[in-house]
């Protein structure tokens, strides 16, 4: 089913629609899969899909056939039909034996089947606005298309295998692949030439020290760089609005350094994106001062706070200098419990002065600072921080230049 939908300019332009499909297995419980598909469905959202409906199963593991069990395969099929919605969209990466089978059960349907995987490509692709991010995301899904290209050639799905069957279908679609390959080939061999190039960049950039802002993705760090640099860096309340890497020279006090900020992480982010963005990692890797920002209003900033960290530790950063930043204080909700209710306080109702004192009072190896880039509250110690921090860098690189900033101490 495709809905108009107005957008901003008046006119109207069609809004698919979708279903989400996940599992709880015995690596994955039921509040982590209803995290993973609020997600999703806010995935989905940035890729402009209204989402129907939510389907899950219990499972000890995906079905190597159609993830889902045939039960629940039917009852999906049963909703389709009624509701004819424009895709389903399945929260794990499918094999392609699972795509091709899935495929299979709704050919009659017409409805698209996406995994994870998929999703996040096609919002990188509407999202990339720099030649240099364009490659990147082409190359992430020629590398994803590759194993599943046979599903591409629906015209030759009349030639079953066996004798007398064989023909020109498997020659054109070993034809593919191989233009596929070439494709994949001459792709990171541009990359690779960009890539020289933008470290040539990174080298002339001088002596200044480099901050990178890093983080799970939509907690405000375009914000934060407009902020601090007064600049434009696009910033919006959606997922991956941020691809490109943005570099601005900023001052504090009369001390000048390069900001930088970075593609968001995300669970169960697709290998093809990490291998493909790996020059825009570099910004990360060569940056002397990382700024982790956290989203602190939204109910899992704990676990995308950890997924961070584990993914910083993956591309080798983990012990780089760094500061934490909890931002969106303004957006944090505190409900209190009744006086005659024993029961043990559940994450809503502590408020942001008692979660101050947990476990991010003991984060002793970094500065850690509470604010809202949003409405501009606790920036001056923000700052008066960062200073402190690039102060300490810059002159351990330039210790004779220590009287620039006695005025400051």
């Amino acid at each position: 089913m495709i809905e108009k939908k107005k957008n901003t300019h008046n006119t109207l332009q069609e809004q698919e629609t979708c279903i989400l499909v996940g599992i709880v297995t015995k690596d994955q419980s039921k509040e982590q899969l209803t995290e993973y598909l609020d997600e999703l469905a806010f995935l989905a959202e940035t890729a402009h899909a209204k989402c129907l409906k939510r389907f899950t199963q219990n499972l000890d593991r995906p079905d190597t056939r159609t993830f889902v069990g045939s039960g629940k395969l039917k009852e999906i099929k049963d909703f389709v039909a009624e509701h004819k919605p424009s895709m389903i969209i399945f929260d794990d990466e499918l094999a392609p034996s699972q795509l091709r089978n899935i495929e299979g059960e709704f050919k009659e349907t017409g409805v698209k089947v996406l995994d994870r995987n998929n999703l996040i490509l096609d919002i990188f692709a509407s999202r990339a606005r720099t030649a240099h991010a364009k490659k990147q995301v082409e190359l992430a899904q020629y590398e994803y298309l590759l194993p599943r290209l046979t599903r591409m050639w629906s015209h030759l799905e009349k030639q079953r295998g066996g004798i007398g069957m064989r023909g020109p279908g498997e020659q054109e679609i070993e034809t593919d692949r191989r233009i596929v390959r070439d494709r994949i080939a001459l792709l990171k061999d541009q990359l690779k030439d960009i890539d020289r190039q933008m470290a040539t960049q990174r080298g002339n950039r001088g002596a200044l020290v480099r901050v990178a802002l890093v983080g799970y993705t939509n907690v405000g760090k375009s914000t934060l760089m407009n902020l601090l640099s007064k600049s434009d860096v696009f910033a919006e309340n959606k997922l991956f609005a941020t691809l490109d890497t943005t570099v601005r020279k900023v001052v504090i006090h009369n001390l000048p350094f390069l900001l930088t900020d970075t593609v968001g992480f995300i669970r169960k982010l697709p290998h093809q994106l990490i291998e493909s963005f790996k020059s825009t990692l570099d910004e990360t890797r060569e940056a002397d001062l990382l700024v982790h920002v956290v989203d602190i209003s939204h109910p899992q900033f704990e676990d995308h706070f950890r997924v961070v960290n584990e993914t910083l530790r993956e591309i080798g950063v983990g012990d780089k200098p760094t500061m934490v930043v909890f931002n969106k204080i303004d957006a944090f909700t505190y409900v209190p419990k009744a006086e005659d209710d024993l029961t043990p306080k559940e994450k809503e109702n502590i408020t942001l002065e008692e979660l101050q004192h947990t476990w991010m009072s003991r984060l002793n190896e970094h500065d850690v600072v509470f604010i809202s880039a949003q409405k501009k509250e606790n920036i001056d110690k923000l700052k008066d921080m960062m200073y402190e921090k690039i102060r300490q860098i810059h002159i351990q690189r330039f210790p004779y230049n220590d009287f620039l900033f006695e005025k400051y101490d």
